[in-house]
């Protein structure tokens, strides 16, 4: 059985959808997940995803006409659609309709439940359900070793940008969490994408190491797996680290320095 995953979105999203692709993936000897350009990368973390097909919708005609053709040579024998944001699962529905996709099943956004168990309901209601013994959390394949980046000892890991513009912090914003948790003993590693370069340089100061542009979305998943927590207001690393078993410090946290004292250490 060949099946696709539909989820378009950013990283957060697309991690969400890992529960529902290792249900799928206890039937079907190939998984395909189809998504935009921000959740490719995540994508590509997922255990049991054996290709990405990245799709920009709406797209260009000439290219919506290429993908139904690949999709169609493909020959799927069932798709899941995700839900995504206020669209719903309108819009790839119709394009997997276009490739004869033999069997569609679609799932509304999830309202107040976690995202990924809206998922695997949808995948239940397909007839895919989890191995005995899987949590349903999402996780991502086996992450580099990152000292290399890091340095050796424990740190904690500050992440000031979001793709939602409104999550992302200043710089004098993440550079007093930097100096807070410097002040308190702990070592400060900060990440970002390379547009985000030089917010990373700014708060990470004297105090912290920076990482902004260095790591790709696999270096950042190890990052964060050696971490003892991370500070952030973005959806996508917040996802991420919770992938990895990393604890998150929201960063309207009242005493940030008092929240990461009280997490244990990981080592």
């Amino acid at each position: 059985m060949k099946a696709l995953i539909a989820r378009p979105g950013g990283l957060g999203d697309v991690l969400q959808a890992g529960p529902a692709v290792r249900a799928v993936a206890t039937r079907a000897a190939r998984v395909t997940m189809l998504c935009g350009p921000r959740g490719a990368s995540a994508a590509r973390l997922l255990p049991h995803v054996d290709e990405v097909v990245v799709w920009d919708p709406p797209g260009e005609a000439d290219d919506a006409d290429g993908l139904v053709r690949k999709l169609r040579e493909e020959a799927y024998d069932v798709a899941l659609v995700l839900a995504a944001g206020r669209r719903g699962p309108g819009p790839a529905t119709r394009l997997l309709r276009s490739a004869h996709v033999r069997r569609i099943g679609a799932a509304p956004p999830p309202g107040g439940r976690p995202e990924s168990e809206a998922a695997l309901g949808a995948a239940a209601e397909l007839g895919f359900g989890l191995r005995r013994g899987d949590d349903g959390r999402p996780r991502v394949r086996p992450v580099p070793d990152t000292a290399a980046l890091t340095g050796n000892g424990p740190y904690v890991v500050v992440h000031p940008g979001a793709g939602d513009p409104g999550r992302a912090w200043s710089a004098e914003h993440g550079a007093e969490a930097v100096a807070l948790l410097a002040d308190a003993g702990h070592r400060v590693v900060v990440t970002g994408g390379p547009e985000e370069a030089a917010l990373t340089r700014a708060v990470a100061g004297r105090a912290g190491v920076d990482l902004g542009g260095r790591t790709d979305p696999r270096a950042f998943a190890g990052v964060l797996r050696a971490a003892d927590a991370l500070v952030t207001g973005s959806g996508g690393a917040a996802g991420l680290a919770a992938a990895v078993g990393t604890p998150v410090v929201p960063p309207a946290t009242r005493d940030l320095t008092r929240a990461v004292r009280s997490l244990p250490r990981r080592r």
